[in-house]
């Protein structure tokens, strides 16, 4: 009977098997699966109910996939709990998964289960311990906060590393759950700082940066541990270090500096120039000294450049940034561009980055110019970004690299996209204004551009071109004569308006090749059917050209002083002429009328057209300049508001707002400081305030478990105590104090016991007595030195068992 009840269980498991493989290929072959159909909810809780493992299984995954789809399962909240005592880890898990995410709206029931969780703390099986701590930590009721905080602690003394490194997880949790409980935490988070695992290490790390930043005395004694593991960290315990040891550095490791002599140039055969300077002060400069633990730390970022995660990178490069010499930056720029290789969504963020480096660094990229090239397929934003590394790097890059960069630039301002027209007008003025000797050919790149018939392109173009110009007006005179013969051929209101403000801007600087009377007169024509910005830009115009106007009469016939005597006319001739042969209907007598010049006639009428325009701004404007140049003889205000010098117009880089935010943040990319960003950087620690270097010493302190790290290795627990009863025992013989000997030490004793043995043989029989009492000691000691190292062989053989 017992062979037919195994032989039926055996085809029943093997029914249940090709059931499940056929449900699984069915599922594989279909090309549109169906959605899981969904059971009453009597039939999914008489599959929790049952006592059968596989039912219990399925009725799970029903549950499961329910909540998951935002559908009510709070229902089967007390048929799920019930088999959280189910020795099927399957199950546990997915029991587990239902409480985290139900136990706060259920927290009787939830509490119900902690025994039973609590017993599984001490499960054989890692997994299950780990993800007991787990669950428990994740209930978020506050009245277990102390029993979460005893899981924590039997979890930190684990023999598992997974174990280990949940119990570090669980520390943040178990802080927002009850503050209070921050002292036991702290001893718990210095534990686990110290393990000799890098994986809880990079746990213990992130739990410190969430539970307290700010203690980082904590991490003295730790420090050149955790540089040491922090290469064999996964990747979210790398960024975590990162941020934590920049932090530590700033408030530990002063920056110094140290004056040297510049290093000496060659001459053509290789010798070095002779040193005819002395003491003088420009042969020497300061070079910033790192401190040993710094430069450790610095070295150790060095591999994580190679990282398959842009954040570790972006990472790295934000630590050499904010603690590293220039060397250190250098190392970091290739893996850097390398990220653009990456999808759109890294690259645009790797882009950010690489943008704030290159306005620390702009030299270190002129070698990758290259890689910044724009592609058909890259996104506007892309292309600005790469637009607006090239404008960086431009004053650094040999004449080859500008003449590609500017062939570039001028390609893609005949683009479709009107936005990347824009663009790279203005990275052609930034180009230009960064450099003087390019000004001239973007100047010539932008002229081109006024003739075309896209009027984006040329309002663009002429804003940039009038920040040229403003830069050295004397040099680009007949560049504005140029522009003002477009104005018959230029459409767009904002061009108009800008070569119409070039030349009342530059009326008065070159009286030779002044053209302001002229292009106003002929704008005066067609003045009602122009657009309001160049109505404006007419009307400052005329004020410009009238108040030149009156400015150079002024001079020519300048007013006598009001001491001066009346000039004597001869008396007897008619209308005071000097002789019979003068009188007043010559045409020589007759002094010029100022309102018969064409100039005060154009600014009369410019003020008639402007006093009846629809436009309020334009009749307020012009009241303005009316009253302005209402007095000819006093035109010193109108001067000074009207032909005051204009400041030269600077065109920063887009970016350049963002130096002060921090590499690799979201506020990088949002161009604004948003959310906590984390630890904010500090300044640097002064010298003479930082803590005392051995404060980092690691002789003496514990590991985990109960290990002893003696220098800078590290000891199992059982090798370290054979260790210290070794040093117990030399300590009895050495009248309790270990010595450490040396060679010479050595080789003088044995000449003592050599002198000693001669002695004691001229001594006789009474000493051959002494001799056997010291041959029994040693016996005796032989016998002792043998046990301990059979006590070596059976623990080294225990820790072999352990290990496999």
């Amino acid at each position: 009977m017992e062979s037919i009840s195994r032989i039926s269980s055996l085809l029943e498991t093997a029914r249940d098997l090709t059931v499940e493989a056929a449900q699984s290929a069915g599922a594989a072959r279909s090309l549109n699966p169906r959605p899981p159909r969904e059971l009453p909810f009597l039939q999914v809780k008489k599959l929790l109910d049952s006592r059968n493992d596989r039912e219990i299984l399925e009725g799970l995954r029903k549950v499961i996939s329910m909540m998951y789809r935002s559908k009510p399962c709070l229902p089967y909240f007390s048929s799920v709990v019930k088999n959280v005592a189910s020795p099927n880890i399957q199950i546990k898990k997915l029991v587990y998964i239902y409480l985290l995410h139900y136990a706060e709206s259920e927290p009787d029931l939830a509490l119900l289960s902690i025994n039973t969780i609590q017993k599984s703390l001490s499960d054989q099986n890692p997994q299950v311990r780990a993800m007991a701590l787990r669950v428990m930590s994740g209930i978020r009721v506050p009245v277990i906060s102390q029993i979460v905080s005893l899981a924590i602690k039997k979890g930190c003394g684990d023999m598992s590393p997974h174990v280990r490194k949940a119990a570090a997880l669980a520390i943040p949790k178990c802080y927002r759950l009850d503050p209070n409980t921050l002292p036991q935490l702290l001893d718990y988070l210095t534990l686990l700082l110290g393990d000799k695992q890098y994986y809880v290490v990079g746990s213990a790390v992130t739990a410190f940066l969430e539970v307290c930043p700010e203690r980082v005395d904590l991490i003295h004694k730790h420090y050149r541990s955790l540089v040491r593991k922090l290469v064999d960290m996964d990747e979210w315990g790398q960024l975590a270090t990162l941020r934590l040891i920049s932090v530590y550095a700033r408030r530990c490791f002063p920056k110094t500096t140290r004056t040297v002599k510049k290093s000496k140039t060659k001459d053509f055969y290789g010798d070095e120039a002779s040193d005819d300077d002395g003491d003088d002060v420009s042969a020497r400069e300061d070079v910033e000294v790192l401190d040993p633990d710094l430069e450790l730390f610095l070295k150790a970022c060095k591999p994580l450049l190679q990282s398959r995660n842009s954040a570790v990178i972006v990472s790295v490069a934000r630590c050499y940034l904010d603690l590293a010499t220039p060397e250190y930056i250098d190392s970091a720029i290739g893996p850097l561009v390398a990220l653009l290789r990456s999808p759109q969504d890294i690259q645009q963020v790797a882009l950010y980055n690489i943008v704030a480096v290159s306005l620390a660094r702009p030299q270190s990229f002129v070698r990758y110019a290259n890689h910044f090239l724009v592609h058909a397929s890259d996104p506007f934003d892309v292309a600005r970004l790469k637009f607006e590394v090239w404008t960086v790097i431009y004053p650094r890059c040999e004449s080859h690299i500008q003449d590609m960069i500017l062939s570039e630039l001028e390609h893609f301002t005949r683009a479709l996209n009107p936005e990347l027209v824009h663009e790279s007008v203005r990275a052609i003025g930034r180009c230009a204004q960064h450099d003087s000797q390019a000004s001239a050919r973007c100047l010539r790149l932008l002229l081109k551009q006024v003739s075309s018939q896209d009027g984006y392109l040329v309002a663009e173009s002429l804003t940039v071109i009038r920040h040229l110009i403003q830069q050295n007006p004397q040099a680009h005179t007949m560049t504005v004569i140029r522009l003002a013969k477009n104005l018959d051929t230029t459409p767009n209101p904002d061009a108009r308006a800008t070569i119409i403000w070039l030349v009342g801007e530059f009326a008065g600087v070159d009286s030779e090749h002044d053209i302001a009377p002229d292009v106003l007169r002929i704008l005066t024509k067609s003045f009602a059917d122009e657009s309001e910005p160049a109505k404006l830009q007419i009307v400052l115009l005329a004020a410009k050209v009238y108040l030149h106007h009156l400015n150079r009469t002024r001079e020519q016939d300048p007013q006598p002083p009001p001491d001066a005597p009346p000039p004597s006319s001869s008396e007897g001739w008619p209308g005071g002429a000097t002789s019979p042969h003068q009188d007043d209907t010559s045409p020589d007598s007759q002094t010029p009328n100022p309102e018969d010049h064409p100039i005060p006639k154009l600014w009369s009428h410019i003020l008639l057209l402007a006093r009846y325009d629809t436009s309020y701004d334009l009749r307020d404007r012009t009241r303005t300049y009316r009253a302005l140049l209402s007095n000819p003889e006093s035109t010193q205000l109108a001067s000074l508001l009207l032909l005051a010098p204009k400041p030269v117009p600077h065109a920063p880089s887009p970016s350049e707002y963002r130096k002060e935010l921090p590499l690799g943040s979201s506020s990088l990319v949002l161009g604004t400081k948003v959310g906590a960003e984390g630890l904010e950087l500090p300044e640097w620690v002064k010298e003479g305030e930082q803590p005392n270097p051995s404060v980092r010493d690691e002789a003496g302190r514990e590991g985990r478990g109960g290990g002893l790290v003696s220098g800078a290795g590290e000891r199992p627990a059982g090798e370290a105590l054979d260790v210290a009863v070794r040093e117990e025992r030399g300590r009895e013989k050495g009248k309790g104090k270990m010595v450490e000997k040396s060679l010479e030490d050595w080789l003088g004793e044995e000449e003592e016991e050599k002198e000693e043995d001669d002695e004691e043989g001229e001594g006789g029989e009474s000493e051959e007595g002494s001799a056997e009492t010291e041959t029994e000691e040693e016996e005796s000691e032989y016998e002792e030195v043998t046990d301990s190292e059979e006590e070596d062989g059976v623990e080294g053989e225990r820790r072999g068992l352990v290990a496999g």
